[in-house]
């Protein structure tokens, strides 16, 4: 028999983040969950144009902090890399589209 966790590693996870330098000192979940609505998150993102960044363990690392609350120190580095890319990438095209 399989424990709840190992049947949660098989499902699709997924995690929205939300982070404001100002106001905090780190990430926030904002929605977290496995399989259907993993499926839901991701749908939301798309129709947002949400950065989806695939990343598996990460995603399951962070699916299981409560919604509202930081994200863990071992997930510093990792999401730290992730949204320097993001700023970078947002930057690039913000300079392609005011360029004449």
């Amino acid at each position: 028999m399989k424990s709840n966790i190992n049947h949660l590693k098989d499902k699709q996870a997924a995690v929205a983040l939300r982070y404001d330098q100002a106001a905090q000192s780190a990430p926030k979940v904002l929605a977290a969950g496995y399989g259907e609505i993993a499926k839901a998150i991701l749908k939301l993102a798309r129709e947002n144009n949400v950065h989806i960044h695939n990343d598996a363990q990460l995603a399951h690392l962070l699916a299981r902090v409560p919604v509202g609350q930081e994200i863990p120190e071992e997930a510093y580095q990792l999401v730290a890399e992730l949204l320097a890319f993001l700023y970078r990438t947002d930057q690039s095209l913000a300079n392609k589209n005011n360029t004449p």
